[in-house]
């Protein structure tokens, strides 16, 4: 059964994202309901998907399921773990002390969980590097406001 938390995963998100784009706001300039729809397509194509996705599952649920055993083997299961905490204490802190100083903690954090205490300098450089080129790039060339 755990073959179809995924699909049904997927199919829950479709469904929200569908029902929150039928309820957009109508544009007061042109179409009214051009806004919805980009997003009632997306959804709904993601719904479609995942109803073939669970049929597909539904049919191989007599059958080992091998992926789940290999991403619960060796560094796999802290890999996942550790970046999903990292990413929640990242959109903590994003508000908090702005893109700037916590994409170089989340990113630092994550290069240290990935590539060790050994390659500290290189995990630090391209923390620093790519935060403020990244900032650099939307503040100031492209005149993109960053919290």
């Amino acid at each position: 059964m755990f073959r179809l938390f995924l699909p049904i995963i997927f199919f829950l998100v479709g469904a929200t994202f569908l029902i929150s784009s039928l309820n957009l706001p109508k544009a007061r300039l042109g179409d009214p309901y051009g806004p919805m729809y980009y997003p009632t397509l997306v959804s709904g194509l993601l719904i479609l998907l995942s109803v073939i996705y669970i049929i597909q599952e539904w049919r191989k649920r007599h059958d080992g399921f091998p992926e789940l055993e290999l991403l619960l083997k060796g560094r796999t299961p802290f890999l996942l773990i550790s970046t999903i905490v990292l990413s929640l204490i990242y959109a903590f802190l994003f508000e908090k002390i702005g893109f700037l100083f916590s994409t170089i903690i989340f990113l630092g954090g994550l290069l240290f969980i990935i590539n060790g205490r050994k390659k500290w300098i290189s995990n630090i450089v391209i923390a620093i590097c790519f935060s403020g080129l990244t900032w650099y790039s939307f503040a100031i060339l492209l005149k993109v406001s960053l919290p």
